[in-house]
């Protein structure tokens, strides 16, 4: 039986093909169902030869600040209101949102009908600055995710994903007019890997970062570092390496692993790994690596590579200090790449 048929619309990322047979554009996995079919993610499905996303409902929000989606270079110290739904395109062993993501789990969850409007009313009394689809996939629920932005937009607000990155040319288009932020995981640099822990296509990812960078999205990078994964020097130095090969602007966050899902077989990331892997990341060329998710960690605050000044400074989620100026301004002139107005 579909996932929650009541609460979905006709997608518009989508093309229908003879035989009853429909394509979804969504995610770079492109599935192809037949009428009573659903897609890797179990939350798109056909129906009759139409294929039908997730509508009108958020499986839970949270106001958050900016700096836990995590965005270093968006509007410093802004609170964000944060949504999910259900299902992902992924299936990580190491899934942290797993109660949702993964659809048998989420099954025995309600959802909270919502519209559009209701929800950017929430963000503006809540004194969000940014409405962000994040917990699961947004690009599964692009459509749904794309009128909320549209609506929040309407109010002043600015908007977010956080998502895994395996995006396609039509979803980037899609999304373009109502998203200003997209946060992209780099899981490993291991097709093997990627393949076994996540169920993804390296080649598919490392296509749809670049297409989210060419696209004109704020992009910033997330690694979770797992050890025995993805933490070899070699691995981190080819992942620094190529998202310094799109831009050395882009900030990397290198964030800790606690065991968590099915990985619960080896230990939490230690500090010195986030620490080395960042040294790697800035002999790569990256000019803006942070280290997080572990209390009390260092490389967090923002420098200016003009003067060496700290021009952002952060204790956990909290910033303390902010000496841009307007656009971004170090106070020696040097502009620091980012959305700062």
């Amino acid at each position: 039986m579909p996932f929650l048929p009541e609460l979905t619309r006709e997608a518009v990322l989508a093309e229908s093909l003879p035989g009853g047979k429909a394509r979804c554009l969504a995610c770079a996995h492109r599935c192809l169902t037949a009428p009573g079919g659903a897609g890797l993610c179990g939350v798109r499905f056909n129906d009759g030869g139409k294929l039908k996303a997730p509508w009108g409902y958020v499986s839970g929000t949270a106001a958050d600040p900016v700096e836990k989606k995590p965005f270093f270079h968006a509007l410093p110290g802004s609170r964000t209101l944060s949504f999910g739904m259900f299902g992902c395109n992924f299936c990580c062993a190491f899934c942290q949102n797993w109660e949702i993501s993964v659809i048998k789990r989420a099954a025995a969850l309600r959802p909270l009908k919502t519209s559009p409007e209701e929800f950017a009313g929430e963000a503006l009394c809540a004194g969000a600055k940014i409405a962000v689809s994040t917990y699961n996939e947004p690009l599964i629920t692009a459509e749904w995710a794309a009128a909320v932005f549209a609506a929040a937009k309407k109010k002043g607000l600015r908007t977010a994903f956080v998502s895994n990155g395996y995006a396609t040319p039509e979803a980037a288009a899609f999304l373009r007019p109502a998203l200003d932020l997209w946060k992209v995981d780099l899981k490993s640099f291991n097709a093997e890997n990627l393949r076994k822990v996540c169920g993804a296509d390296l080649a598919k990812v490392l296509k749809g970062i670049e297409i989210i960078k060419s696209s004109g999205f704020w992009t910033e990078a997330v690694t979770l570092l797992v050890p025995g994964f993805n933490d070899s020097d070699a691995e981190i130095g080819e992942m620094a390496a190529f998202l310094s090969g799109l831009s050395q602007d882009i900030p990397w966050h290198l964030t800790a692993f606690h065991p968590d899902h099915l990985m619960t077989d080896r230990i939490a990331t230690p500090p010195k790994t986030l620490y080395r892997a960042r040294e790697i990341a800035l002999r790569k060329g990256l000019r803006y690596v942070y280290c997080g998710n572990i209390a009390g960690s260092r490389f967090q605050n923002t420098a200016c590579p003009a003067c060496g000044r700290e021009v952002v400074e952060r204790e956990g989620f909290s910033v303390t200090a902010n000496l841009l100026g307007s656009g971004g301004t170090c106070p020696c002139g040097e502009k620091i790449p980012g959305v700062w107005d």
